[in-house]
């Protein structure tokens, strides 16, 4: 059964086999490596060269932390164009190679957001990377300007100032004019408080700048070229560093990818919501239909909702959560609200998931039955308000509280308000929104209204030196794009736009679910991992299938989980041994909050 949870944060961010081949180092040439001829790639510019080759190389003071990596903190130029000015201070965090006698270089990785922890993924990479990547690459994670280890981003003066702030976000979405009302107010509120407050590390916090630091990393820890893994946001920032220093590329891999020019907004676009262009709404209704269409296909013997029309089904209920709220009663004899975008965001969550559409089934039947009472039986109505307040009683157990101060949400906008355009006046969301629920039921909304803080007449701190194109650079190596069909918040289309964009690309598509496709079969996981250590690319028009699919019984003996991010945690664990089973990558969705209804 799903797991419902909830949240009050509304900054929460909802917002992947090849052995005993001999690859050379890094710093080699082409030709001595086996990647094929030298490719004759586009040269970073002039002005990006000068600014990040006259930063001197950084000595990283690399020191023992959580058990088995390697820690270290830099600083490193506010602004590239006064490198001698006002600094930034980043952390790294490295795992290094099993196998120091053949290693190939640093992989760098990113799990997204924006806001995600680079140090956090780096810190599960042996849980979810193939050994053979383990053997041969140190794993680098840099947490970006503004996020977890490294200084922190902070637009409010104290935690009282910030939760006032923060009022009319505590929901998934606003569905009523009162909850449209205080949303946009609260963001209103907060964009002014990050353009102002916030800097000067909100006008620094674009992802060139993040580029820009990978840049000068990469050569403190002895790399020639860049090799990086990114998921998701992570996406968005691996393209930026292809096309800001298309020579400088070894290896670049995408996976849940961001197309650029729709992240940013170009054109007559700028004035667009940034969801218009994106289209992660689209994606998200394109999985939920075709999980209800192999619902009714499978029957009810394995989906519950096929004793009815499943997308009838799914469609009632939100129709009766849009009249009213469910109220169930609380283990500890209070109650627990399920509204209808309780219910969308919590049926967006499931979706991250490849085991998704179990959680569809259940949530679904379950406030089926709740929001009609009458329609069941005792024992049935017994057991669904049973399983909810089940999930009421946990979510409690995981809520959290206003100390210390989190700044969640004030990473994720630092990076989207600044990279990207959006509409001018927070007042024009309610109508926008209902606009792209029109184009894609129920998720347009959702999507939609993250981004009301970027309003650009409230947000109006900027990064004069944000990277806003061209992407379409020809790499001195080639980018392997991986985009998933059912991905429910990077649309699988940006995959293909973004390919078709980079001369020097090739795209790997996947027929499986949930967010981001390593890990979801051998066939991705192989072609990543073989392109990352050998720089072999699989072939034109390659279609992975996941290993698990609706309705169907999963081939693998236990269900495929996601690693978990919080370094604490992992230190209490350790790393695994090697041979140990690999889980998902914990990728952080391009989505501020998914509200107070999640399925973890």
């Amino acid at each position: 059964m799903p797991r419902i949870t909830r949240s009050l944060a509304a900054a929460g961010v909802a917002g992947l086999f090849l052995a005993g081949s001999v690859v050379a180092p890094a710093t080699a040439s082409p030709e001595s490596t086996g990647w094929g001829r030298p490719t004759v790639s586009d040269r970073t510019s002039p002005t990006e060269a000068r600014r990040v080759d006259r930063v001197p190389t950084p000595k990283l003071d690399w020191y023992a932390c959580y058990g088995y990596a390697e820690c270290a903190t830099v600083d490193l130029p506010l602004d590239y164009d006064k490198p001698k000015g006002a600094t930034t201070e980043i952390a790294l965090l490295r795992v290094k190679a099993r196998n120091q006698q053949a290693r190939i270089g640093s992989l760098f990785l990113n799990p997204g957001g924006p806001g995600g922890s680079g140090t956090d993924i780096a810190l599960a990479a042996p849980y979810f990377l193939s050994d053979e990547l383990l053997d041969r690459f140190d794993v680098v994670g840099i947490d970006p300007r503004g996020v977890a280890a490294s200084e922190n981003v902070k637009c409010f003066p104290s935690v009282k100032e910030q939760t006032r702030a923060y009022a009319g976000l505590n929901v998934a979405f606003p569905w009523t004019k009162a909850e449209e009302k205080a949303y946009v107010a609260s963001s209103r509120a907060v964009g002014r408080a990050c353009s102002t407050t916030g800097k000067p590390l909100t006008g620094a916090m674009s992802t060139a700048e993040v580029a820009r630091d990978m840049d000068v990393l990469r050569r403190a820890v002895g790399d020639k070229k860049l090799s990086y893994l990114g998921f998701s946001y992570g996406t968005a920032l691996g393209q930026y560093y292809a096309n800001m220093f298309p020579d400088r590329v070894r290896a670049v891999v995408v996976d849940g990818v961001l197309d650029p020019n729709a992240w940013v907004g170009r054109g007559a676009a700028r004035s667009q919501l940034q969801e218009t262009r994106l289209r992660s709404a689209d994606g998200a209704y394109k999985a939920l239909r075709e999980i209800l269409d192999r619902c009714e296909k499978a029957g009810a013997e394995k989906c519950a909702l096929a004793a009815g029309d499943p997308l009838a089904s799914y469609e009632l209920v939100a129709q009766r959560l849009r009249k009213k709220p469910v109220v169930i009663d609380d283990p500890d004899g209070g109650t627990f609200t399920v509204t209808y975008a309780d219910f969308v965001g919590g049926s967006l969550s499931a979706l991250y998931s490849p085991y998704g559409w179990a959680d569809i089934d259940a949530m679904t039947s379950d406030l089926l039955v709740l929001t009609d009472p009458s329609s069941a039986t005792a024992a049935r109505l017994g057991a669904a308000r049973k399983a909810v307040a089940e999930r009421a009683e946990r979510a409690r157990q995981q809520r959290r509280f206003d100390f210390p101060y989190n700044n969640g949400l004030e990473t994720f906008l630092g990076v989207d308000c600044t990279d990207a355009y959006h509409p001018t006046d927070a007042g024009a969301w309610p109508a926008l929104g209902a606009a792209e629920d029109k184009r894609a039921p129920y998720f347009g909304r959702a999507w939609a209204w993250a981004t009301a803080p970027c309003a650009r007449d409230t947000w109006t701190v900027r990064d004069e030196d944000a990277f806003t194109g061209p992407f379409n650079r020809k790499t001195s190596s080639p980018v392997l794009v991986v985009g998933n069909y059912w991905d429910p918040a990077t649309n699988y289309d940006a995959a293909v736009s973004s390919s078709k964009l980079l001369p020097n690309s090739r795209l790997l598509s996947s027929d499986s679910w949930g967010h981001t496709a390593y890990g979801t079969s051998a066939c991705v996981t192989g072609a990543v991992d073989a392109y990352l250590l050998k720089g072999t690319l699989p072939k034109k028009g390659t279609v992975c299938t996941g290993d698990v699919q609706p309705f169907v019984e999963p081939t693998g003996e236990a269900e495929t989980t996601r690693a978990a991010a919080p370094k604490s945690a992992l230190a209490r664990q350790g790393a695994p041994a090697r041979g140990e089973p690999k889980r998902l990558p914990p990728v952080v969705a391009p989505l501020p909050a998914m509200g107070t209804l999640t399925l973890r």
